[in-house]
């Protein structure tokens, strides 16, 4: 009988850096909470982070969309809009990946 052993390197992907700007992004809304909209971003930041969106990417940018509208109109501090910013750059770079086949 064998047994798995996990691997011991991974490669690093932008997939890596999408995951941790999300959990960033997560992190300030809860550092700022209090807010109007905070927990609503926190519910649509969940998603966004939800396996189901991670497999299907193409959900993730109308999600971001949401996240962004909701944040500007609750006015959510600069650095929730700067965490905002740096998902959504990620996010281009990923499709751009996608495009050139760097992620399949």
């Amino acid at each position: 009988m064998t047994f798995f052993t996990e691997p011991d390197h991974y490669e690093k992907t932008i997939l890596s850096d999408l995951q941790g700007a999300w959990g960033n992004l997560r992190d300030d809304v809860v550092e700022h909470a209090g807010f109007p909209n905070w927990e609503r971003l926190l519910f649509h930041i969940d998603e966004a982070m939800s396996w189901e969106t991670v497999r299907h990417l193409e959900r993730m940018e109308p999600l971001l969309l949401l996240i962004r509208n909701l944040a500007m109109q609750g006015e959510a501090p600069t650095e929730i809009m700067e965490a905002i910013e740096d998902i959504a750059e990620i996010l281009q770079e990923v499709r751009q990946d996608l495009k050139q086949g760097k992620l399949l």
